[in-house]
């Protein structure tokens, strides 16, 4: 069906008559009313099981129509939507109460994601379409998501992830009348078929090694029997809980995120120069190499800065794994960058946002970007799982001899 007849069109313009984008949105409008209007009259014969004026024995019968306003995302649109007698039709187009036209809640989620509050949600649809909805309503509207979120983070999960990976992003959020720095985890899993998978949330613990071992003791509950390795950030206690819940699990300490704390002491001067003798250690092709290259850096920089020498040493074990694989496995394994471009996202969102007013409400436009984001990947599988999925296979056969029958 087309919005405006394209001869007609073309005539109006020929004779010289005004064509402004406003008339065609009035046009547009009209035939918008027209068409949920009729679309309820046959709801209605539905319901009846008669046509208008046609002869019936049903007692119920039309009675008039009930006139509203639609806010919609091209304006107000009136229409009057009939009724019956008993008061028992139930149209669907657009069902009772309704004075959003579909497609405009989406709209407030989508500004919603993107980190817009609920007042400047309100100001933006008045300002671009001319109708005004309460805060409590747009409230109510992105409310609705909690309980579809919440469905979300309890779902079951795949039995194996092959890799996952944890990294936290910090939001401000009031609590208790004070706005604090809370830190958000979110969870990534790669599935068997090399795509990535938002596992969860979780939003306001404190790292400790009993909250680890809840979160997850959670993924076992969930279905999760088999991780190969955890790639992390430094989370106090995650270590101890890996493995107490998935000992057979290696674990991957982030290379990026080590090397941040190991320059955030250095002086400015000294800093590209630390780095560069640092670059030595994690890009060694062998275990043993990288071990060298770190004796040598403490021969250079051990004296004035021997906490950084001191901090590899310490971590080593969960920092080398990636040594023992081949370069595809190492590129995906040795930083906790996939989750790390997810979290630059969320804080482009909240950048201007200022702060949450409680715990759900974050909990709400986190759900809401990650969903954004998952939908992108859905597309589109793991860059070289091809290479890396049958090198998993054989460093840990006794477990994947399970998925590959």
């Amino acid at each position: 069906m087309n919005i405006l007849n394209k001869e007609e069109l073309q005539k109006q313009i020929k004779e010289g008559k005004e064509i402004s984008l406003d008339g065609i949105l009035d046009e547009f409008k009209s035939l918008l009313r027209e068409s949920i209007q009729t679309a309820s009259e046959v709801e209605m014969d539905s319901h009846l099981g008669y046509e208008k004026h046609q002869e019936s024995d049903n007692p119920n019968y039309r009675n008039g129509t009930n006139k509203k306003t639609l806010k919609s995302k091209y304006g107000d649109v009136d229409v009057a939507i009939p009724r019956d007698r008993d008061g028992t039709f139930e149209p669907q187009l657009v069902k009772k109460r309704e004075t959003l036209l579909k497609g405009s809640e989406d709209m407030i989620l989508s500004l919603y994601t993107k980190g817009m509050s609920v007042r400047d949600i309100q100001h933006h649809l008045d300002d671009l379409y001319g109708y005004q909805l309460s805060e409590q309503t747009i409230s109510n509207i992105t409310s609705a998501i909690i309980d579809k979120a919440k469905e979300w983070q309890n779902r079951p999960l795949e039995p194996i992830y092959p890799i996952i990976f944890m990294d936290a992003t910090v939001l401000k959020i009031r609590v208790d009348r004070v706005v604090k720095n809370i830190a958000a985890y979110i969870m990534l899993g790669i599935t068997i078929e090399g795509k990535k998978e938002i596992l969860g949330i979780w939003i306001g613990e404190n790292e400790t090694s009993k909250y680890w071992l809840t979160l997850l003791n959670e993924l076992k509950n969930r279905g999760v029997d088999d991780v190969l390795i955890f790639a992390i950030d430094g989370l106090n206690g995650f270590n101890q809980a890996i493995e107490a819940v998935y000992p057979k699990a290696e674990i991957q300490r982030c290379i990026v995120h080590q090397i941040r704390s190991s320059l955030r002491y250095v002086s400015w001067k000294d800093r590209k120069a630390v780095a560069k003798d640092l670059k030595t250690v994690y890009t060694a092709s062998t275990e043993e190499d990288a071990q060298s290259a770190l004796l040598e850096f403490d021969e250079l920089w051990g004296k004035k800065y021997p906490h950084i020498t001191q901090s590899w040493t310490n971590n080593w074990n969960q920092l080398a794994t990636f040594f023992k694989y081949p370069k595809p496995v190492q590129t995906l394994i040795y930083t906790t960058n996939p989750i790390e471009s997810l979290n630059s996202s969320i804080k482009r969102r909240t950048k201007g946002k200022g702060s949450f007013p409680t715990i759900d409400s974050a909990f709400k436009m986190l759900y809401l970007a990650t969903q954004e984001v998952q939908e992108k990947w859905s597309r589109n599988g793991l860059r070289n799982w091809s290479e890396i999925y049958p090198q998993l296979c054989i460093f840990f056969s006794e477990i994947m001899e399970k998925y590959t029958k």
